[in-house]
């Protein structure tokens, strides 16, 4: 895992930028400047950790250059085709691996490979920049375009040490986006000009014309609705083992140690399971809450029995949010919401202490519709009435006058649930805020009254579908990649710690999806076909029980407040409500917490 930096602008500070994203890739850092294009990285050898396998890499001849952030899975068996093809390797890494595809087959490279992934390719002959991002999204990277000049990067503050903040101008709509998800979509970035590259998407800019070309979709999610509901469980389960086997073997394939998160659910449990086949040492890292009721330790600990791993566990402290509250701009640069950043952050830490990369669970939810909200929309939106917007409106903000949990705030929420949108229903159960509750940061942010609030969900709303399918499609696309993995992948770089993902490996992704929605949903339940396949393997008490997330316990919160997105928002990016009068916008949790008492 490692960090990379590039742009066009010859008096841009690149080695600033490199050193600003350093702790993704400690072991080595590297600025070369190829014609007017010039390209940095940061390196965390994993695979072939000479020096003759750093970053930035040349072909041969020197007509291309690569940086490259990830990993290909089965790259051996790529490096073999190539081989047979007349290709000869000067060192054991996947980056040339990478390089020399693209040499072969062009753009459509990407066909060839799988992986996480963030690539940008200099090639000298077409005077061309390419950027790649690998299909789920696992893998950051952020692109500048002004119609000048050009910058890209793994994370945004590389972006603004190029840049220099003040030349950047904030997104007003990104921060009003924030509130509905709790992160800011894609392509959006905090930042006017600044993108985030999608995922399964190449960008290509021609340096002669300046002339920017995408994002273009090199690949797309696929569901069968001819799937055949006469398929038999016993082969399906057989072939989610063998492809799950054959995942995590790839993504175990690393010249430096490498262990496990688990949780104590079934797939990070599933994981160690294959892993352990394959490594007698294996580690595993779990980490639990002081409050017992939402400590997963007692079931990670079953599984680490059951599979005799080298298990090493911790406890989040309750201070340990309110102290580290400030973090999460260092390590995510724009606002972000899901508070199972910090117990994540402190699992990495545990894991970097004897590894270098660790293997996770995550993905499973959804691919196989693992999330009880699933259920719940589909109940709910049975007794849906939709109705003018104004019925929404009456009762969101009547509902925030009433204290948590109270019964009338019970009653008001069900009547704003059963008169809102689907979209609207799914943004509350995702925990963010609908149109309705967000109307004083509309007034101030100055957002148009015919902004669609659910723009991003509405892009991926796809009605054809099977309603759980639908969801899980939704979430694929949205999610996955910028809530789940972003969460990951920062919190990890930021401990040095390379994260993979198996259970996001191309053909488990385009096998899940092609299995009927009753096979993934078996005897009704979230993950049926997984339950099933592990059962036998996996202690019953992990098949059996519920899933519980990874977010910290009420106890945990730094202060008292209305929701975590809006604490998120007023304590930690409160200079995004600054106006031109320079008076900062009350909070308005103050009036919430003297009703509450």
């Amino acid at each position: 895992m490692c960090g990379l930096v590039g742009g066009t602008d010859p008096r841009w500070d690149y080695a600033r930028a490199v050193e600003a994203i350093r702790h993704r890739g400690p072991d080595s850092q590297a600025v070369v400047t190829v014609d007017e294009v010039t390209l940095g990285f940061a390196r965390l050898a994993v695979i072939d950790i000479r020096d003759v396998a750093n970053q930035p890499m040349a072909s041969p001849d020197g007509k291309q250059w690569i940086v490259f952030n990830g990993e290909i899975y089965g790259h051996v068996a790529l490096r073999k085709k190539l081989e047979s093809y007349g290709v000869r390797f000067r060192t054991t890494s996947d980056t040339e691996v990478l390089l020399e595809a693209y040499r072969h087959w062009g753009e459509s490279f990407t066909e060839h490979i799988d992986g996480m992934f963030a690539i940008a390719i200099y090639d000298r002959v077409n005077r061309q920049i390419k950027l790649f991002r690998d299909r789920a999204g696992i893998k950051p990277l952020y692109y500048y375009w002004n119609g000048t000049h050009f910058a890209f990067a793994s994370e945004l503050k590389a972006v603004v040490e190029l840049l220099g903040q003040s030349t950047l101008m904030i997104d007003p709509t990104a921060a009003y986006d924030f509130l509905t998800y709790g992160y800011v979509p894609t392509p959006k970035s905090l930042y006017q000009n600044v993108f985030k590259l999608p995922p399964a998407s190449r960008l290509t800019l021609d340096l002669p014309n300046r002339r920017l070309r995408g994002p273009e979709t090199y690949w797309e999610l696929v569901v069968d609705l001819e799937a055949s509901t006469t398929q038999s469980t016993v082969d399906a389960t057989a072939k989610l083992h063998q492809l799950v086997d054959r995942s995590v073997a790839d993504q175990m394939v690393a010249d430096v140690p490498v262990g496990c998160f688990l949780s104590g659910g079934i797939d990070s449990s599933m994981v160690v399971a294959s892993a352990t086949k394959r490594c007698q040492d294996f580690r595993t890292f779990t980490i639990g809450f002081e409050e017992s009721s939402h400590s997963e330790i007692a079931y990670a600990k079953k599984v680490a029995e059951r599979f005799d791993t080298h298990h090493h566990e911790r406890t989040l402290p309750k201070n340990a949010v309110g102290d580290s509250f400030d973090q999460l701009r260092a390590w995510y640069d724009e606002p972000f919401a899901d508070s199972s950043a910090f117990p994540t952050f402190l699992v990495c830490r545990v894991a970097r202490e004897t590894v270098t990369v660790a293997l996770s669970g995550d993905g499973g939810d959804e691919l196989f519709g693992g999330y009880r909200r699933y259920r719940q929309f589909q109940r709910l939106e049975r007794i849906c009435k939709r109705g003018p917007t104004n019925w929404a409106r009456f009762f969101a903000r009547r509902k925030r006058q009433w204290r948590r949990r109270s019964i009338p705030r019970r009653l008001l929420t069900f009547g704003h649930v059963i008169t809102s949108s689907p979209l609207a229903f799914y943004t509350m159960l995702l925990g963010g805020l609908t149109r309705e509750e967000k109307t004083r940061y509309a007034q101030r942010l100055e957002i148009p009254e015919d902004y669609d609030d659910y723009w991003y969900f509405r892009a991926h709303w796809r009605p054809s579908l099977p309603l759980l399918t639908r969801l899980q499609c939704l979430d694929f696309h949205t999610y996955l990649p910028d809530d789940i993995l972003t969460k990951v992948d920062r919190t990890s770089m930021a401990n040095s710690l390379e994260v993979r993902v198996p259970l996001l490996s191309r053909s488990l992704i385009e096998y899940a999806f092609s299995l009927p929605e009753q096979l993934r949903f078996q005897g009704g339940m979230p993950k049926g076909i997984l339950r099933n396949a592990y059962r036998g393997i996996l202690p019953t008490v992990v098949i059996d029980r519920k899933k519980r997330g990874f977010s910290i316990p009420l106890g945990y919160h730094p202060s008292r407040v209305e929701s975590f997105v809006e604490s998120v928002f007023h304590n930690v990016f409160a200079d995004l409500l600054v106006d031109r009068t320079g008076e900062t916008e009350p909070s308005g949790l103050a009036t919430w917490e003297t009703t509450t008492g």
